[in-house]
């Protein structure tokens, strides 16, 4: 009797049958399955409308994963699609009419494609609109505490005060430090950057809290609640950071330390099947896949491998582990399911589910794969 219920219920026989296929395949890790997969999964987000606006976070981080899948797609149909976006646009922020919104790192995580597409075409409409936005924010800094205030009608976005916002808004300042040769992006970055890790990361854990409203708050296992996604948003950013910081930055080790430490930990609380969970330390309560922390983790140490900052030795196999797993997260269509939707904290996943960024986060991974496994 008790069989006939677990198999009835589709949730579990999916988990069951997920974890049976990713510890039985022998995946084959080569740079064309990789290609054609990553081809799959591009193609079918190309072909499937949008459904949040044109610079909204969400899609944002959809464009990052898929830049750096067109660098080695040897097809500019992907070049072309994000250059229609940007277009319609108009190669600027995601405007709202809220006036406190204005510093809002959300907002601006789509210059992270323009400066790409920048790099490519040369074409400076694809970025003045962001140097321009950029440089407001510097004339008239926020002066706000770090403290995350949540309620119906506003919440604190003038500040980086939330985790996530490190992958959504230093990337840029980053990136145009490095297009333009100015320094005083990078500064600002820095700055903002130290207070929010001085404000969130937990020594301790190596792992950053959600927000304010998370420093006390408490997993089932008794675990502090560390959310996996918002972790994967910083430690995918890392990688972005540093390899558009000059060789000779004087705080590039920060950076550097960070990424190390973090790596280390993420690394320690992989499951057996390749994947992470929602929460980082309470894997009992959301035991099903998550695979937009997963996507973003096996980016960042697939990229660390890579580059030399991590031990291929220590992290190579738990990395193809890793992306064994997000192999089986794709549907046939080239669907990626096993994605938390939004949200601000852990809550459980079904393989039905799926968003932009969660592909995002797989594009970016399956580039570093890609180069992984030339290797």
């Amino acid at each position: 009797m008790k069989n006939q219920i677990i198999f009835s219920n589709p949730v579990i026989l999916a988990f069951l049958l997920f974890s049976f296929r990713v510890s039985a395949q022998s995946a084959e890790f080569t740079q064309s399955s990789v290609l054609s997969l990553l081809k799959q999964v591009a193609d079918y987000q190309v072909q499937t409308p949008l459904t949040h606006t044109g610079a909204d976070w969400t899609n944002g981080a959809l464009y990052a994963g898929m830049a750096e899948w067109a660098k080695i797609a040897g097809d500019d149909k992907y070049f072309n699609w994000l250059k229609e976006i940007g277009g319609k646009n108009n190669w600027t922020y995601n405007q709202r009419q809220d006036p406190r919104t204005r510093y809002h790192a959300d907002d601006y995580c789509v210059g992270q494609m323009y400066i790409e597409l920048y790099r490519k075409y040369k074409d400076p409409k694809m970025l003045d609109p962001m140097r321009n936005y950029l440089d407001q924010i510097l004339q008239d800094p926020s002066k706000a505490d770090m403290e995350f205030v949540f309620t119906d009608t506003y919440w604190a976005t003038e500040r980086w005060t939330w985790c996530d916002a490190l992958f959504m808004g230093p990337t840029v300042w980053a990136k145009m430090a490095n297009e333009t040769g100015d320094s005083k992006y990078l500064d600002f970055m820095f700055n903002e950057y130290k207070a929010t890790t001085d404000y969130l990361y937990s020594k301790e854990d190596c792992l950053y809290f959600r927000d304010s409203r998370y420093f006390n708050q408490i997993e089932a296992n008794g675990a502090r609640m560390f959310w996996g996604r918002g972790n994967g948003w910083v430690f995918a950013g890392l990688p972005i950071i540093i390899r558009e910081l000059p060789k000779s930055y004087k705080q590039r080790a920060y950076f550097e330390q960070i990424f190390n430490e973090m790596a280390s930990k993420i690394l320690s609380v992989q499951d057996k099947n390749g994947y992470w969970h929602a929460s980082m330390l309470d894997p009992a309560s959301y035991p099903n896949p998550e695979m937009s922390a997963t996507g973003f983790f096996i980016y960042g140490l697939a990229w660390g491998i890579n580059q030399g900052y991590l031990d291929k030795k220590t992290y190579r196999q738990a990395v193809i582990k890793g992306w064994n797993a997000m192999v089986e997260a794709v549907w046939p269509d080239g669907k990626v399911g096993w994605i938390q939707p939004i949200g601000e904290n852990p809550k459980n996943v079904t393989r039905e589910m799926t968003e932009v960024y969660g592909v995002g986060a797989f594009l970016l991974a399956g580039t570093e794969i890609f180069k992984l496994a030339g290797k």
